[in-house]
């Protein structure tokens, strides 16, 4: 899962504001004074260094999103998160959709700057369709949410290279403060408007949020709370490199004393203190979006954003049975392969309760995990050049999941690296409960989260040159995830999987996939409980107790987001076989592979266009 888009879309889409400029006249200005400037070259290059100067203005809108792209400038300062932020955000959006369209002529653009015009377009429109919705979303919830993603970004993101880093660093822990607390207002607006998550979310929320601000300095505990543990990290490197002095370090340790204990505490035991209070208001069985107010209107809008499709719940819902049904007749296949017995589900059975199948439930068990993750990562390395053309510059490396946001059963996520390669990729691994996480799963989250799936897709996407660099920074569910079950596939084709095992673990991931095209409508069309769907879910595929009821809990609060998945994988697959059958002998994975990756994150109509396209330029030899 790449939470990464998760995190964006807090960081992005709520970003800090711009100085009270008018927003119309900003664009007006500037547009006059870059077509003074490039009256010589063709339309294409205008629109370019239009979208260049369109993209920084936009970047200069969320310190944490420069932050994220390795850079320092407006290192000190935070995102606001309020209502009002994100409407004047949505009119610069709009100022810069009547200015490009009214300044530049689509007919005289190269198709790859027509995409780039599209996607604009495309993103402003999915934006203002948003709008409708604003208060129908869920702002806290257990899965990413802010309250563990915002430290989360201060301790993985904000890079300390010397003393004013780290001054920068204890100022934006009242930004995070100032953060939770905008969030915590917009959440008691949705919930007087009768807009709540689930009870268990509630709970998770407590819980994260009561882990970072258990220990030191907020408590007499031994154990430092995970912000100040980091701050005592950043600092001691910094003197061990000789950059500061022991009473430079003594300050900024004080620094951070002052801004965990003036800011940060307060803002957490508000954030704490409303959702116990406001627990009770919350449904005894948790429901889907659906029963909530304007909610089938949200969840529709929910699958269109996630899916980039008009594809309805219930056409979602019925691809989702044909998948699940084509999965499990592979998965007999299998089982009759390895000669067990039993029926399917008591196959289920005898891989969950098999401690053949899993790794010790201990540190060396932990390790053991990621060390084999590494080593199976050596092997994909070794085929990428078959199947690509264009391979990743950034470096991949495999992490635990941080304490203070660990959960059992949790869906492992990938975290992107810089374009410049000088922060790694990380996949992040969920190691709470070594039940939930199989050997014979392995490889295939492997591949989903690292290579060739999502390391692979982002950073390809980041270190483009040849488009403009806000579609080297898109994000899109259907594609990124649809690529990254797509990788799972073609891990295969690559030679993986060679035990029969863990070509089961690799169907037993695509089966979550298809079951969750039915469990996501099933909860939020159909009425579904959360009880019926962990039960349909235990039924379809070999899943630990814990697992199942984390992934429904996931789609409980993100509807649709799970959709997008296999319907991104079924259209990569669509056009691959579309591609072969039209080239024929002309046919090659490879530059099939990099079509695909070489224009950033698409929708998937638009990633069509693309593949036609370049179908339309082998068979002309263009």
């Amino acid at each position: 899962m790449r939470n990464f888009v998760k995190l964006l879309g807090i960081i992005g889409l709520l970003a800090a504001c711009q100085p009270n400029d008018d927003l119309n006249q900003t664009l007006k200005s500037t547009s006059e004074s870059d077509r003074s400037q490039v009256t010589q070259t063709s339309e294409t290059e205008r629109l370019n260094e239009w979208f260049s100067a369109r993209f920084e203005e936009q970047l200069q809108m969320s310190p944490l999103a420069l932050t994220i792209l390795g850079r320092k400038d407006r290192y000190d300062q935070f995102n606001e998160f309020t209502e009002a932020e994100e409407k004047r955000q949505l009119a610069w959006r709009a100022a810069t959709v009547t200015e490009l369209q009214s300044q530049f002529d689509y007919d005289k653009l190269e198709p790859e700057a027509r995409t780039s015009y599209d996607l604009w377009v495309y993103q402003y429109e999915q934006a203002a369709a948003a709008q409708e919705f604003m208060r129908s979303d869920y702002i806290f919830v257990q899965m990413q949410g802010a309250q563990a993603l915002l430290a989360q970004f201060m301790i993985n993101y904000h890079k300390v290279d010397n003393e004013s880093d780290m001054v920068a660093y204890n100022k934006r822990i009242a930004g995070v403060a100032k953060g939770i607390s905008d969030l915590l207002a917009r959440a008691k607006i949705h919930a007087n408007e009768g807009v709540r998550p689930p009870r268990f979310a509630y709970e998770g929320v407590v819980e994260q949020a009561t882990n970072l601000v258990r220990g030191a300095p907020f408590t007499d505990d031994n154990e430092a709370a995970p912000l100040w543990a980091d701050a005592q990290r950043k600092i001691s490197a910094l003197a061990e490199e000789g950059k500061i002095d022991e009473a430079t370090a003594d300050a900024l340790r004080e620094g951070t004393r002052q801004a965990l204990l003036s800011h940060f505490k307060p803002s957490y035991a508000a954030l704490i203190s409303w959702f116990k209070a406001d627990i009770e208001n919350t449904d005894d069985i948790a429901r889907g979006v659906g029963h909530l107010p304007n909610g089938k209107a949200f969840y529709e809008y929910s699958l269109k954003a996630r899916t980039t499709t008009d594809l309805t719940a219930d056409q979602i819902h019925d691809i989702g049975l044909r998948e699940v049904e084509r999965i499990t007749g592979e998965m007999l296949a299998i089982k009759s392969k390895v000669g067990f017995e039993g029926d399917l589900q008591a196959f289920f059975s005898y891989l969950v309760t098999n401690g053949q199948f899993y790794y010790l439930d201990t540190d060396e068990g932990r390790q053991g995990y990621i060390t084999d993750t590494e080593s199976y990562y050596v092997f994909i390395k070794q085929q990428l050049g078959n199947y690509f053309g264009v391979l990743p510059k950034a470096d991949l490396v495999v992490k635990r999941v941080e304490s203070f946001r660990e959960q059992d059963g949790a869906a492992a996520h990938y975290f992107p690296g810089t374009p410049d390669g000088s922060r790694p990729g990380v996949y992040y691994a969920h190691l709470s409960d070594m039940k939930a996480m199989p050997r014979y799963e392995m490889e295939a989250v492997a591949v989903h989260e690292g290579l060739p799936g999502h390391h692979m897709q982002i950073s390809i996407a980041q270190e483009l040159t040849t488009i403009p660099l806000f579609r080297t920074q898109a994000g899109f569910a259907a594609y990124s995830e649809g690529w990254g079950l797509y990788a799972e596939l073609l891990a295969k084709e690559m030679g993986a999987y060679q035990d029969s095992y863990s070509d089961l673990g690799r169907l037993s991931g695509e089966m979550w996939r298809a079951v969750r095209l039915v469990v996501d409508t099933g909860i939020h069309a159909k009425g579904w409980s959360e009880e019926q769907a962990i039960t349909y879910f235990k039924k379809k595929t070999p899943i630990a107790d814990a697992t199942a009821r984390s992934e429904v809990r996931r789609y409980m609060v993100w509807p649709g987001q799970a959709t997008a998945y296999k319907i991104g994988m079924l259209k990569i697959l669509e056009l691959r076989q579309f591609a072969e059958n039209a080239l024929g002998d002309k046919f090659d994975i490879r530059l099939f592979h990099d079509t695909i990756l070489g224009g950033g994150a698409l929708p998937l109509p638009i990633l069509e266009h693309r593949v036609k396209d370049w179908v339309t330029s082998v068979e002309t030899g263009r």
